[in-house]
């Protein structure tokens, strides 16, 4: 049987880093290899998340690429992570928050396919309602929030990006949040009609999970976003990865059984869901009945 190198997330965005590190440093996949003393398939193999990479050998590269003493650590430390089972990747320990490893993933993903339960989701937000999301955060300085709304709003760029191709986008939305008012009644109209226009563009489904639905599959997954990647120059693609986020920390998984169960959450959040058009016209509802938009 062959070994289990178990979770290849932490893998494939190692091999991102490196690559971009690599190209930035102007150095061909053939020069770095033989300065690594590598074979050009092994570092073809680290760059593409093939296989796991021993730390030492990440921080030789960082260091021959002319990485920032703070990202060698941060890389050396994902190497650490490569040969785990499942990968929980918790804010604060030796891969620090700011190493933004769902960016990453999102930002090279081809279709996305997200869950959400209690908030709208960060691509669909308006600034308003982003800024809503932490009014109650008193812990947490007015700099500290212009900063995170504004890395949210950059990475809805992604969605109207022309290359590489903006990623499919297909959002169910539970009906209670579009309920929910954040910030006031005029942003939460606001938010709405956004959603609504959103739906304009070509690569973005937005669907609503009505309350009448009572109890079902997707209330035991909680929220969660799919993520499916384009073939590029594999053989095969790169495997989806279901991603869960928490206060502390994010869950990442992408073993075959773990994304089949998955994919029959999303099967029955769709045959569940409104379809589009009676979509629209809930949230249309909503905006006027509740937030008198």
């Amino acid at each position: 049987m062959a070994d289990d190198m178990g979770s290849t997330v932490p893998r494939r965005q190692l091999g991102r880093a490196l690559r971009d590190l690599r190209t930035e440093a102007r150095m061909t996949l053939d020069g770095a290899s033989e300065a690594m003393q590598f074979s050009r398939q092994k570092l073809w193999r680290i760059e593409t998340g093939l296989g796991p990479v021993r730390a030492v050998d990440a921080k030789a590269m960082c260091e021959l690429y002319g990485a920032t003493a703070e990202l060698t650590g941060a890389l050396t430390a994902l190497a650490n992570e490569t040969k785990a089972k499942g990968w929980w990747h918790s804010y604060g320990d030796a891969i620090p928050d700011w190493f933004e490893l769902y960016v990453g993933l999102e930002s090279a993903a081809s279709r996305l396919r997200g869950y959400d339960e209690s908030l709208i989701p960060g691509l669909l937000q308006t600034e308003a309602y982003a800024r809503g999301v932490y009014q109650n955060r008193t812990e947490m300085s007015e700099d500290e929030i212009d900063q995170l709304i504004s890395i949210r709003l950059q990475r809805q760029g992604l969605l109207r990006r022309r290359l590489p191709k903006a990623p499919q986008l297909s959002s169910v939305l539970a009906e209670a949040l579009l309920i929910k008012q954040i910030g006031s009644r005029a942003v939460m109209a606001d938010q709405l009609r956004h959603l609504n226009d959103l739906t304009g563009l070509p690569n973005i489904s937005i669907r609503v999970l009505p309350l009448s639905v009572g109890a079902h599959y997707g209330a035991l997954a909680g929220t969660f976003m799919m993520l499916d990647f384009p073939l590029t120059n594999r053989v095969v693609p790169e495997p989806s990865v279901v991603y869960s986020e928490s206060l502390t920390g994010a869950l990442y998984l992408d073993r075959p059984e773990e994304i089949a169960a998955y994919e029959k959450v999303w099967a029955s959040l769709m045959s569940l869901a409104l379809d589009e058009q009676q979509s629209r016209q809930l949230i249309n509802k909503i905006v006027e009945e509740v937030h008198h938009g």
